[in-house]
């Protein structure tokens, strides 16, 4: 069975976003190298929970808004499952060097949600 293991809050302007998230709930976050692309620490890793992300959308993503990110053990399979049962591909497959592959996609009525697949030699 496939799980959520990531959110990602799309934003127009990011760090007015992260400002409210770290103050309401405490969150750390930093950003991913110079990307556009800020990494959200949530609690201890030993208490139930997931970590996510903050972007700034481009292209197919949402303007704003949560996109979850559900881990599989086969992408490639994934994304056909996904076409064959009426939904489709917004985001191509891409390499996340030493994490793994990603892509996004839609379902039947429009929602966005990532797929990943980890794999540490991903973009070598």
């Amino acid at each position: 069975m496939s799980r959520i293991i990531h959110f990602e809050i799309a934003a127009s302007n990011p760090e007015k976003v992260i400002s409210f998230y770290k103050s309401v709930f405490g969150w750390n976050v930093q950003q991913w190298g110079n990307e556009e692309y800020w990494l959200a620490f949530t609690g201890d890793k030993s208490e139930p929970g997931i970590d996510g992300a903050f972007f700034k959308p481009k292209g197919a993503m949402p303007g704003n808004g949560f996109v979850n990110t559900i881990q599989v053990e086969n992408l490639d399979a994934t994304i056909e499952k996904v076409k064959t049962s009426g939904g489709e591909l917004v985001v191509d497959k891409m390499a996340l060097p030493g994490i793994g592959y990603l892509c996004y996609g839609k379902d039947v009525e429009g929602t966005i949600f990532g797929m990943m697949q980890e794999d540490v030699n991903a973009g070598k």
